[in-house]
């Protein structure tokens, strides 16, 4: 597997604790916290996906502002302390697995995008960059929150292959967009169907 080539890189016993550390990092409920006070269950309501778009729609815009920031802040964290090298990369990828299959909600977390950002703008600030552009030009162009994070989610490891870098960094960003392009899967139908929800509609 990807993940176990990264861990190898680095001393097993540091890696292993990184990789699961960043993973329960990374099954931190901010969805679920943040809306608790307005008495809201993201994953009982809207689309029931805990990420901050459904968040916007059922408990308010400082609310989904609110969520956003702590899931990036999941990804960003769980790099920073794995330090560097390979184990950083794992621990990006170990946080946003969390993230889309947390443990503590029988594996049915949320789409991994905002948690992506913030481990790829440590690793990989430049491509980064360039996704969270594409993604606010397709989403103002479009309305469509799905299709703008599918289409940053593909710009990101094309452009992270494309400089010069750690091979590590350019296989875990292919892995993570692979996560989120399969969590999005259900967004590609109902784009193709015309039946997806327009942000604001």
């Amino acid at each position: 597997m990807v993940s176990a080539h990264l861990v190898a890189t680095a001393s097993p016993a540091v890696s292993a604790a990184c990789v699961a550390g960043a993973y329960l990092l990374g099954t931190f409920p901010s969805a679920l916290l943040v809306t608790r006070r307005r008495g809201v269950d993201p994953t009982r309501t809207g689309s029931g996906n805990p990420g901050a778009t459904n968040v916007y729609r059922t408990a308010g815009l400082p609310s989904a502002i609110a969520v956003m920031i702590a899931d990036m802040a999941k990804g960003a964290v769980a790099v920073s302390i794995a330090g560097g090298g390979s184990s950083a990369v794992a621990a990006g990828v170990a946080a946003v697995i969390g993230h889309i299959y947390p443990v503590w909600l029988q594996f049915r977390g949320g789409k991994g995008v905002a948690t992506a950002s913030g481990v790829f703008a440590v690793l990989s600030p430049l491509p980064t960059m360039v996704a969270a552009a594409a993604f606010t030009i397709v989403v103002a162009r479009t309305r469509f929150v799905s299709l703008g994070s599918i289409v940053a989610t593909i710009a990101l490891p094309i452009v992270e292959w494309l400089m010069p870098g750690r091979r590590a960094v350019d296989i875990g960003a292919t892995l993570v967009a692979a996560l989120i392009l399969f969590r999005h899967r259900g967004n590609v139908m109902r784009l193709r169907a015309r039946t997806e929800r327009a942000l604001g509609a």
